[in-house]
C-alpha cells in the first residue's frame, strides 16, 4: 500500500480494469435458487474495490453505491464474471462503474445481469483522505463514462444538499411545533 506520498501520475482506465470470477453456490442463493441481491451487491462491492486500489494504489473505503440495475435473475451454478474500472477521478474520490454477466454453464450462454456505479475514497491508514491521480480517458466509451460520472456527481450532491435542507425544515418545523405546544 502506498503512503501519504502516492505517485499521482495520471493514468489510463487500462491500469484500473480489474475482473473476478465467482461460482453461485447454495449458501449464495434463495429458496428459489436465484443469487440474492446483497450477496451481489457484495460481489460487486469487492470487484469495484479492486479497481479503486488499482487506480490510487493506497487504502479505499466505499463511499456511495451510487446505482445499481439488476437486469436478470442469477441461478445457482452459473459462474459469475464482474469487470469494473475507474470510470473518473475526481480529488480524492473516483466512480467505478460494474458490469455483470452470467454463464449458464452447461449452455454456455453468457447475459447481462447488472451493472452499477459506486464511490470509493482514497484514505490513509488513519482514515485522512489522499489525493487521487488523474484519469485519461482514451476511447470514445472511456469518454462518454468520464462525462457521465460528472453528470452522476453533480446529482448526488445535489441529493445530498436536497436531504440537508429537508433535514434543516423538519427541524425548524419540530422547533416551532414544541415552541407553540
Amino acid at each position: 500500500m502506498s503512503s501519504p506520498a502516492t505517485n499521482l501520475t495520471a493514468r489510463t482506465v487500462a491500469h484500473s480494469q480489474s475482473e473476478m470470477t465467482e461460482i453461485i453456490l447454495p449458501n449464495d442463493t434463495n429458496t428459489l435458487g436465484n443469487l440474492l441481491g446483497g450477496r451481489l451487491m457484495h460481489f460487486i462491492d469487492l470487484t469495484g474495490a479492486m479497481a479503486a486500489y488499482r487506480h490510487s494504489r493506497t487504502h479505499v473505503v466505499t463511499a456511495a453505491m451510487d446505482h445499481i440495475d439488476f437486469i436478470r435473475p442469477v441461478h445457482l451454478g452459473d459462474l459469475l464474471t464482474l469487470k469494473s474500472c475507474v470510470n473518473r477521478a475526481f480529488s480524492s474520490s473516483m466512480e467505478v462503474g460494474v458490469k455483470v454477466w452470467a454463464e449458464n454453464t452447461l449452455t454456455s450462454t453468457i447475459c447481462h445481469v447488472a451493472s452499477a456505479y459506486l464511490v470509493f475514497v482514497a484514505i490513509d491508514k488513519e482514515g485522512r483522505r489522499l489525493k487521487v491521480p488523474e484519469l485519461i480517458p482514451e476511447t470514445p466509451d472511456e469518454i462518454r463514462r468520464y462525462e457521465g460520472a460528472l453528470r452522476r456527481r453533480e446529482h448526488r450532491e445535489a441529493e445530498v444538499n436536497h436531504r440537508k435542507q429537508a433535514k434543516i425544515e423538519s427541524a425548524a418545523q419540530n422547533d416551532a411545533a414544541v415552541l407553540n405546544s
